[in-house]
This record gives C-alpha cells, structure tokens and sequence, in this order.
C-alpha cells in the first residue's frame, strides 16, 4: 500500500462510514476500479482486517461528535448500578441499549468471521446487498411513522436495530444503513434513528477494530505498516467527523431517498461491470 492509496482510503472510509451506502463496499470497489493490489499484488481488496481497523479512525469521530451524550450515559449508567433513582433516565437505560444492541453483532462475527473475511467480500454479493438495503429503506421511508424521538426509545426498539446491525456484517449492507432503517421501521425519527445508530455503532467497531489490529500482521506478512494505516484512520477520522455533522443537518429536513438512489445507480453499474469482465468479482 502506498502514502496515496491510504489517504483515499482514510477519505472513502470518513465520507462512506456514516451515510447509508456502506463503507465497506466502497473501501472493496474503489481499488478494485483503480486495479490496485495488496498483500503482495495477490488481490485488490485491502481486506476486512484493514476496514476494520480503518473504522476506529470514524468511530473517534462519533466519541468527540457525542462525547457530552456519551459522557452522561457513562456515569448515568455507573450510577444506576447502585442508585436506583436514576435508573428512569434515558441515560442510564442507553447504557444499557448499547450493551444489548451489541451482543448480536458480536456473536454473529465470531461464528462467521472466516466468510466475513472471504466469500461475503464478493463483489456480486456486495451489489446485491446495496441494492437489496436500498428497497428495503425504501419500505422504511414509506411505511416508518416518524413520531417517536430519542427519548422514547426502548428495550425493544435496541434489540431489533441491534440485531439488524448484525446485517452489517455483510459488506454492502451498511451499518448505518441496516440500522437506520430498522429505526424507521420502529417508527423513530431520522435524526433519533441515526442518532442511536451512531452510538450503537461505538462498541461493536471498537471491539471489531482491536481484534483485527491484533490479528492483522501475523495473517499477512505484507500488511500495510501501522504508519499507513494510522494515516488511513486519521483521514477517516478528520472527514468523518464532517460527515456525521452534514448527515445530521440533511437528515433534519430531508429523507434518505438520495442515498436509495445512489445505492441502487452504485449496484447496477458493479453488476454491469462484473458481467462485462471490466471487475473480478474476488480478486
């Protein structure tokens, strides 16, 4: 990997990572469109150990976005475990959504990391998950209520976005994505939806990002140097931080259709592409 293909890297990461068209994928499909490789020159995908890794440069960007929220959920929930006057609030009982949303993730990627890693990094399953998440947004935009705000969220509302950030797992699908929807579906607001992904979000990806950052040199004897790829996670963090402050402005007056649309243009041309024999589909 060279200084330019980590920067643009870092740049896809921050500018994919929040909005609900799936950095993963896009972290697959740009150096494959560029014909770069790695690992070697063996293949042209940068690998789920280096997307994971690369996404504690945007999760950084959530803490500082939420640092206050995340702050009063921490010593909320602390407190709660031995003062039961605080165990009403919506702080205390996020520190608990947070611990629930993550156990399905969590599970799922341990029983499937070996196709994590492998055949869910096809190309022709990464379109049909961009274009199989854009319809189903589509249903959520159509049939979510919209009434319900931050403050209203609930036990069940964390086990089913929690559950559908498990999705995520599947490259294409798109963290965000899945669980903003599933938001919508429980009939939350756009901001409350991508508000609670967010912090949803924080747990999963660090504990993700650790793991592989552990495992990464000893699975690929030419893994990019920690130098980088801490220039990858510095870029995704600087351009991320931008990203969740735009999303959360555009959401406030506007629908995800933009991002429906971009997902189904994105699945249809890298269909086009792979049946053309322009992209391997696993190189």
């Amino acid at each position: 990997m060279t200084l330019l293909q980590a920067l643009v890297l870092g740049l896809v990461q921050g500018l994919t990572e929040f909005l609900p068209i799936s950095s993963t994928a896009h972290l697959r499909i740009v150096p494959a469109i560029f014909g770069w490789h790695f690992y070697g020159g063996s293949t042209n995908d940068p690998g789920a150990a280096f997307t994971a890794v690369v996404q504690l440069g945007t999760t950084l960007a959530i803490v500082v976005y939420f640092w206050r929220e995340l702050l009063h959920v921490t010593v909320a929930w602390i407190r709660g475990l031995y003062d039961r006057s605080v165990r009403g609030s919506l702080e205390y009982r996020m520190g608990w959504y947070l611990i629930l949303a993550t156990v399905p993730v969590s599970v799922f990627g341990l029983i499937f990391s070996d196709q994590i890693e492998t055949g869910a990094r096809n190309l022709w399953l990464i379109a049909g998950a961009l274009i199989g998440l854009a319809v189903l947004l589509f249903a959520a935009e159509k049939v979510g209520r919209r009434d319900r705000v931050e403050e209203q969220i609930t036990t069940a509302d964390a086990v089913v976005v929690g559950t559908a950030q498990a999705l995520a797992l599947i490259p294409g699908a798109s963290r965000s994505g899945t669980t903003i929807t599933a938001g919508l579906f429980r009939g939350l607001t756009r901001e409350a939806a991508a508000r609670f992904s967010f912090l949803l979000s924080i747990p999963a990806v660090v504990l993700s990002g650790l793991y592989e950052a552990a495992r990464m040199g000893s699975k690929h004897e030419n893994s990019p140097g920690a130098g980088l790829i801490g220039v990858a996670v510095v870029v995704a963090f600087v351009v991320g931080l931008a990203s969740i402050h735009w999303l959360m402005r555009w959401l406030a007056n506007h629908s995800t259709f933009i991002f429906i649309y971009y997902r189904i243009a994105l699945g249809v041309l890298l269909i086009v592409l792979l049946s053309t024999g322009v992209l391997s589909a696993t190189k």
